[in-house]
């Protein structure tokens, strides 16, 4: 596993200006690639055919873990408003897209702001799992789904879960977030968290301004 601490006593080195001018060079760059892993979306076995797989969260973990948790939730918010060009949501995917990144970033950057080792990237990293996970739920029961409802009905939302789990009891939406969707979402956290580990290290020259 990578050493998230590479590069930290580097960049302690430069000044402040310089630091800054850096990790908002950074900021941008990460907020790109953000970007454009939004259009990548996968479909999912066993989930309802409108929810998609993409990786869109893991340069916010990348620049939530390499600058802090501010540069982390700023990455989800730029690429968010960018995305907000070409939505077809009226906004409220990106406003779940943001909210749940920034639940999942900030507590990770925060614990390993204060442990920076490996140990306290793996607990601020499984923090921000859970945190997104769990938050996921209300944030698409108040949020996200009522606002779908305008563009197809409750009922058959619901029946597209009913399909993969027969169990699903009719109108009960909540049963459908908890039993899908939260799961997913902490896969999904998961997922960004690997490839966090075994990407950091290559980049954290690029970050710090170590490499040639």
């Amino acid at each position: 596993m990578a050493d998230l601490s590479a590069g930290s006593t580097v960049a302690k080195t430069m000044s402040k200006s310089q630091r800054r001018t850096r990790y908002l060079a950074v900021t941008a760059m990460l907020s790109a690639v953000a970007t454009v892993l939004m259009y990548i979306e996968i479909a999912v076995p066993f989930m309802p055919s409108f929810i998609k797989l993409d990786l869109s969260d893991l340069p916010a973990l990348i620049g939530s873990f390499a600058m802090g948790p501010v540069y982390g939730v700023a990455i989800a918010a730029i690429k968010n408003i960018i995305h907000l060009l070409v939505s077809s949501s009226g906004g409220v995917g990106e406003l779940s897209n943001f909210l749940l990144n920034a639940v999942f970033v900030l507590p990770a950057g925060l614990i390993y702001m204060k442990h920076k080792n490996k140990k306290g990237a793996i607990i601020g990293a499984m923090t921000g799992a859970v945190a997104m996970a769990v938050l996921s739920v209300p944030i698409n029961y108040f949020i996200v789904y009522p606002v779908y409802t305008a563009f197809m009905p409750m009922e058959t939302i619901i029946k597209m879960y009913q399909v993969i789990d027969p169990k699903i009891q009719d109108g009960n939406l909540l049963q459908c977030l908890v039993t899908f969707n939260m799961p997913f979402t902490f896969l999904k956290a998961i997922l960004s968290v690997i490839v966090t580990f075994i990407v950091y290290k290559p980049l954290s020259p690029l970050i710090h301004g170590t490499g040639r």
